[in-house]
């Protein structure tokens, strides 16, 4: 297991797959497993870390208030249809869950309860924070698996999705150019996470503690009257939760956890999920193009996978190639948007039928 954390800091390090994560998340694991130190052995650092702000949940929802004061809701305010194409995404999660209780039925060695499906299924929502939170309540065993699958498979978007785009794209629907998006009022972006928690709240109470903090951080960068909070909220709180959230989830990644079929399995159920969400937005979009006037082009809608903002770049950078002068990261930041809301609530979703 030292080895794993070795190569997870090469790959932070050395090959920049999201570095702000797995080098905490690799020296947890190096520190986790020193012979006979107990760094994560109860009365550890590393046990109170984790005990502390991963087991009550209270780091993946900082991390979301952080998220929320860095996200500008404008684009997706701008064309509210882009919502569909964040919630077509989230089908991955839902067809993985099926797929991790399929693999314990046929697959001797593992044995995936419902609980676990729903944990491991919520990696297609590419949103780290939400599987760790989920995970920890459904799923704590799990959660050194789900969570580097997830962020591995997060760095890796840019090689994973664009093959998926172009087999379900004709190359004259890559060409497609979107109109510009409508100025968005400051009142409407103030309103808009108002009213978004308040629908969660009264349709979904178990989504409400991530949609809450996430549209808390978005209404401290929207209201003007609070930039110190706005930006502790974007740059220290976020980076200091960071760390200990890395360190925290380093400490599961125990040999007798972590090495086993059941990892194999969840890194192949991830990437099935990253690979049924991205084709679920694009299929999306080209069925909402047979309906709508104003053509939506359908690379942005891989981007409704919600890994901010780097799915919304892979959609520009997809359409550069077939037609340099179309700019399509804005539109594309819509559904990205309205991927991490999707994702939320679909965590609050099976929270409420999984949970105890």
């Amino acid at each position: 297991m030292i080895g794993i954390g070795l190569l997870l800091l090469f790959l932070g390090i050395e090959k920049g797959f999201e570095p702000l994560l797995l080098v905490p998340i690799g020296f947890g694991c190096i520190l986790s497993n020193v012979p006979v130190a107990g760094i994560s052995d109860e009365g550890g650092i590393i046990y109170h870390i984790y005990n502390v702000g991963i087991a009550t949940g209270v780091f993946p929802l900082l991390i979301f208030l952080g998220v929320g004061a860095m996200t500008d809701f404008g684009p997706m305010i701008a064309n509210p249809k882009t919502l569909l194409l964040g919630a077509a995404a989230q089908i991955g999660i839902f067809a993985t869950l099926l797929g991790a209780v399929a693999l314990s039925y046929f697959v001797p060695g593992i044995n995936f309860s419902f609980p676990d499906a729903a944990s491991i299924g919520i990696i297609g929502g590419a949103d780290g924070p939400t599987a760790i939170y989920l995970s920890s309540r459904l799923s704590p065993r799990l959660m050194g698996s789900i969570a580097v699958a997830a962020y591995s498979y997060m760095a890796l978007v840019p090689l994973i999705q664009p093959p998926i785009m172009k087999f379900f794209t004709s190359e004259a629907e890559r060409r497609i150019r979107m109109r510009q998006l409508r100025h968005v009022s400051r009142r409407e972006k103030i309103l808009f996470p108002i009213v978004l928690v308040l629908l969660v709240a009264l349709l979904l109470p178990s989504a409400a503690p991530l949609i809450g903090f996430f549209a808390l951080g978005n209404l401290f960068r929207e209201c003007g009257v609070v930039e110190r909070l706005s930006s502790t909220a974007q740059n220290a709180l976020i980076n200091i939760v960071t760390i200990f959230l890395g360190l925290g989830v380093g400490s599961k990644l125990s040999a007798h956890s972590f090495l086993n079929l059941e990892t194999l399995g969840i890194l192949l159920l991830g990437v099935m999920a990253f690979a049924m969400g991205t084709a679920g937005g694009v299929i999306m979009a080209k069925i909402m193009n047979l309906f709508c006037q104003d053509k939506i082009n359908p690379l942005i809608g891989s981007a409704g996978v919600s890994a901010v903002p780097m799915a919304a770049r892979v959609s520009q950078n997809v359409g550069a190639r077939y037609d340099p002068h179309n700019f399509l990261l804005m539109h594309a930041m819509g559904p990205n948007v309205a991927g991490v809301i999707g994702s939320a609530v679909a965590a609050g979703l099976l929270l409420a039928v999984f949970g105890s």
